[in-house]
């Protein structure tokens, strides 16, 4: 699916595709960025807000900056934009893609209906297909 983030420290926004990882679990409404996507939103060097936070993950521990409330996003489809939504940014060294916690699907209203792509938002019936991805290297 295609998000747009708006960072709050910078004004700037991006459109990209995102991954909703439901094994994301978090307790606030959370994604995880790319560094240089931090880069772009003006999110790197960590601001002064940002806490460096250990994170399990399937290959093993990481550690991330997380940035409390720094962006909004919205999901934008052709026919539809959901949001925005305040969140937290965890800023990955790692990752190149974008990922959507479960507690930011949640609040965006996001069911997914099969795991090869095939998703639509809680309120509809429609189904909708994934975006090709976006990788931020």
């Amino acid at each position: 699916m295609k998000i747009g983030i708006k960072s709050l420290k910078s004004n700037k926004e991006v459109l990209t595709s995102a991954l909703v990882n439901s094994g994301f679990e978090a307790e606030t409404p959370q994604f995880l960025i790319p560094r240089s996507l931090a880069l772009q939103l003006n999110l790197w060097p960590p601001p002064e807000d940002a806490q460096l936070v250990e994170v399990g993950t399937a290959g093993g521990p990481v550690r991330n900056y997380l940035v409390p409330g720094a962006a909004e996003v919205t999901v934008e489809t052709p026919d539809r934009i959901v949001g925005p939504v305040k969140c937290d940014v965890m800023i990955s060294n790692l990752e190149y893609e974008v990922l959507i916690s479960d507690r930011l699907g949640g609040e965006l209203g996001l069911v997914i209906l099969d795991l090869r792509g095939k998703w639509r938002f809680w309120d509809e019936d429609k189904v909708r297909e994934t975006e090709a991805p976006q990788y931020w290297f």
